[in-house]
């Protein structure tokens, strides 16, 4: 009976001693964790509020079943992201139950690595790099989008339409184009699959947002809700893919890839050579569809809800819309031309820092794309068990008053451009995340968001409608992305420069 005390005792302080070499954190529930505490509408703000509770830039907090480390330091994210040991995915529901580590976003191991470095490759190859002919190519590629969304915007105001919602314009003309780079296929707008992928787009991003609970307590899916939802999921994730191996199976019988156009294009001729030499590896079908989608849909996502908030803020605040709009004015008559270019980007640094507050202010992705722990580590002085969940917190550092100042929810893009003029973004600033798993269409994205923003600030003078309720609008809503809330602007095109 000694014997089984003692035994018990060490038992007991092992265990405590072994969960003392984690990060601090609060309690939670049996079975719950912290999940209760945390607000389901803006649970960034939850756990920013959280880390001021621990100064160290590092709490530890127990989400359902998943253990989890939130990282509200710069400095620590960029050291944590960096470490090959962090960079897995967590054993979320998402990952593992729904895609089943399939894709670029949910893999790890050889899986992620292979199709990263192929898909860093075939972007490069289609022209997202930082100069060069390839680059000039996509970039006329990306204005011709943005030049088809001023025109919808324009034949509207012409039929009298003084307020439009620019959501469903911008989703139709981006999804498009950024549909064209992947699987090398446009849609018109009235078409039945196109007005069918954009809804499962819509919709999967919003309930996956309000699915949340699963991703830590799986056994939710036997709830009616929640398991309506993932049924939705699920059915839409089989029926895109049955679209998209149409599309690569038409390029497969009719000879016709283009792989310098398309990524889709890229896949397949990769997976021809693969199947050529016998080492076809992680080049499956289900991996294929799975990076595509990928690709897809995180591009088409985050560039969409950043120009609906640079869009929203340039409405709200018109005298930093005016100096924008007289940066491209000087930047066309400097090439004697009517419209914008792609070249601009790098001779309109504030219209640069407009985007970049856009991204500080409205983190589209404010919890940061979680990462998982593949084995132990060692980060800010804790150990980080294998199998942990590690959350940037992207809100907390892009909010942080000790770095951006007391104005910090004031839009100023000031904060980007040094005592020259000229464009200077902190470390501290990471829109795209960082370390070995930062956003691989990072060049992309910011081709088409320079591309739209300028467009449109070019060709029109943008506010808001009188009847709008802004403060309910800034709120945002959030589901794997933050957008504002459905809101109409007026767009009223300038003469002539």
């Amino acid at each position: 009976m000694l014997l089984e005390v003692v035994f018990c005792l060490l038992l007991f302080f092992w265990a405590v001693k072994r969960a003392s070499r984690g990060p601090p954190g609060p309690w939670g529930l049996p079975l719950l964790g912290y999940l209760p505490f945390i607000d389901p509408v803006k649970p960034y703000v939850s756990l920013a509020n959280l880390a001021q509770r621990y100064d160290a830039g590092i709490y530890g907090i127990s989400l359902g079943n998943v253990k989890t480390v939130v990282l509200t330091d710069a400095k620590l994210i960029r050291h944590a992201l960096n470490r090959e040991e962090c960079a897995g995915r967590a054993p979320l529901y998402l990952t593992h139950g729904i895609m089943n580590g399939y894709g670029i976003i949910c893999a790890e191991g050889i899986r992620w690595k292979e199709h990263r470095r192929f898909i860093t490759s075939a972007l490069k190859s289609m022209g997202m790099v930082k100069i060069g002919g390839s680059r000039d190519l996509l970039g006329k590629r990306v204005m011709e989008g943005a030049d088809q969304f001023v025109k919808i915007i324009k034949e509207k105001f012409a039929q009298g339409e003084d307020a439009i919602d620019p959501a469903p314009l911008l989703s139709h003309t981006l999804g498009s184009l950024v549909y064209d780079i992947v699987f090398g296929k446009r849609y018109e707008r009235d078409d039945e699959t196109w007005v069918w992928l954009q809804h499962l787009q819509e919709e999967g991003t919003k309930l996956i947002g309000v699915a949340g609970p699963l991703n830590f307590l799986p056994w939710f899916r036997f709830i009616p809700k929640f398991r309506d939802s993932i049924k939705f999921l699920i059915d839409g994730k089989n029926k895109t893919h049955d679209l998209y191996r149409e599309q690569l199976k038409f390029y497969m019988d009719s000879g016709l890839m283009g792989g310098d156009t398309h990524l889709a294009g890229a896949y397949l001729k990769e997976v021809k050579e693969r199947t050529k030499t016998g080492n076809v590896s992680t080049f499956t079908e289900p991996q294929v569809l799975h990076a595509l989608a990928d690709i897809f849909g995180a591009s088409l996502d985050t560039t969409n809800a950043t120009l609906k908030w640079f869009l929203l803020f340039m409405a709200l605040h018109p005298e930093v819309q005016s100096i924008v709009k007289a940066e491209l004015d000087e930047a066309a008559l400097a090439r004697d031309e009517r419209n914008p270019r792609m070249s601009d980007l790098s001779c309109c640094p504030y219209t640069e820092a407009a985007i970049s507050e856009t991204q500080r202010l409205r983190s589209v992705v404010p919890t940061g794309i979680p990462h998982g722990a593949i084995q132990d580590v060692e980060i800010g002085g804790y150990i980080i068990e294998a199998g942990t969940m590690i959350m940037p917190l992207q809100w907390a550092v892009h909010t942080d008053p000790k770095l951006w100042g007391n104005d910090v929810m004031q839009f100023n893009p000031e904060r980007f451009l040094n005592s020259d003029g000229r464009i200077s973004k902190p470390e501290y600033f990471i829109p795209f995340q960082t370390g070995k798993r930062v956003c691989l269409g990072e060049e992309l994205g910011r081709m088409l968001i320079f591309a739209f923003a300028s467009a449109v600030i070019f060709n029109f003078s943008v506010s808001v409608a009188g009847d709008e309720d802004v403060e309910s609008v800034l709120e945002g809503d959030c589901g794997i992305t933050l957008n504002p809330k459905a809101h109409k602007l007026i767009f009223k095109p300038h003469l002539p420069i």
